[in-house]
């Protein structure tokens, strides 16, 4: 899932921004009410979380902007205004949720994940099965031929993109963007190493491998038919 996080406190965003990433979505940040909206505008993400009070434009004349040029991405509204009027007004704007300051992150992330699935069936799929691996997104388990396969969150969220994939060639470019968020080649091999890693832990002791390099492309995790 990929989130735009519209939040002035830096130290705020940076640990959003953080939490989400280790349970396993992808950030985009702006820091003030203009850059966020022409973010809002130019990129397609699944939820906005929008802070109330923002320098330049404040949160609900960006989502109102957003609703009269047509953008429906969901939007959870942060704010330390919690009275009940300021609410409603949050939500006629064009909100879909609203969060009052202070907040417990679990709860951010239950609310933010709750908007996904109302408005992405794609996103409400819990469970990718290729073969006799299988992974739970919400247990973060992954199991193969009944032996559990522990893995760190960056291979996690490479294996989920993969099998959320499966049966397709998945570029460089493709990791990049959705497992690391990078719009920009790194020029390492950071993308080499983790696929090293992942093979290693879901293909070597097994018979039948399921990650495939496709050279010169990418990788491919797919049952192969003999």
């Amino acid at each position: 899932m990929r989130v735009l996080l519209i939040e002035d406190d830096i130290e705020t965003a940076a640990f959003l921004v953080k939490a989400l990433k280790e349970a396993g979505h992808v950030s985009d940040h702006a820091s003030d009410g203009e850059t966020g909206l022409g973010l809002a505008e130019t990129l397609t993400h699944d939820v906005l979380v929008v802070d109330r009070m923002l320098p330049r434009r404040d949160g609900l004349s960006i989502i109102a902007k957003l609703r009269a040029d047509g953008v429906q991405t969901p939007v959870l509204i942060l704010s330390a205004l919690g009275e009940v009027d300021d609410r409603v007004k949050g939500l006629r704007a064009g909100g879909d949720d609203y969060l009052t300051k202070p907040y417990a992150f679990s709860e951010l992330l239950a609310r933010i994940e709750a908007l996904a699935r109302r408005t992405s069936p794609e996103e409400a799929i819990t469970k990718y099965t290729v073969g006799d691996l299988e992974l739970d997104r919400l247990t973060h388990k992954v199991v193969r031929g009944g032996q559990s396969i522990l893995l760190q969150p960056r291979e996690f969220r490479l294996l989920e993109y993969l099998m959320k994939h499966a049966d397709q060639v998945v570029t460089r470019t493709m990791l990049l963007e959705n497992v690391w968020d990078y719009h920009f080649d790194p020029q390492t091999n950071v993308i080499d190493v983790h696929i090293s890693r992942l093979r290693a832990k879901i293909d070597k002791e097994f018979d039948t491998p399921l990650l495939h390099t496709v050279r010169g492309v990418g990788y491919s995790i797919r049952v192969e038919r003999a």
